[in-house]
């Protein structure tokens, strides 16, 4: 499941934010329904108050739907793009290198840290 992302999340469960979308009508005290674009059909369009998220004035900060591949279990693949740091752990007995990864559809703030080993099996292109 390493690398595959759910519709709405990305890795280490930190939220993923598509939109603004309008909202078409009230369902209950806590649900919503949407008006989503042709590209996100296969989604439901009645969302829980939780999952949203007032519009941010930053348009750089929302991600454009037509850049997210989906297939059809509304998932997709992440793929590293660069390595953009590395740093070594001292722990009691051993050492443990990571290095900053930048992922393909997020900005530079959400590069997150994997271990360097790891990704020199699966990514060896980075690294060259």
């Amino acid at each position: 499941m390493k690398g595959i992302i759910r519709f709405g999340k990305k890795e280490k469960l930190s939220p993923r934010y598509v939109g603004p979308y309008r909202i078409i009508q009230r369902i209950g005290q806590v649900a919503y329904k949407l008006e989503l674009p042709p590209e996100l059909s296969v989604v439901h369009l009645v969302f829980h108050v939780s999952m949203l998220r007032k519009v941010v004035g930053d348009p750089s900060i929302i991600v454009p739907v037509e850049t997210i591949e989906f297939n059809e279990e509304l998932s997709y693949k992440e793929v590293p793009v660069a390595v953009l740091d590395r740093q070594v752990r001292k722990l009691r007995n051993k050492e443990i290198a990571s290095v900053k990864v930048l992922w393909r559809n997020q900005h530079v703030e959400e590069a997150n840290w994997e271990a360097e080993d790891e990704m020199k099996k699966k990514y060896p292109h980075l690294f060259e």
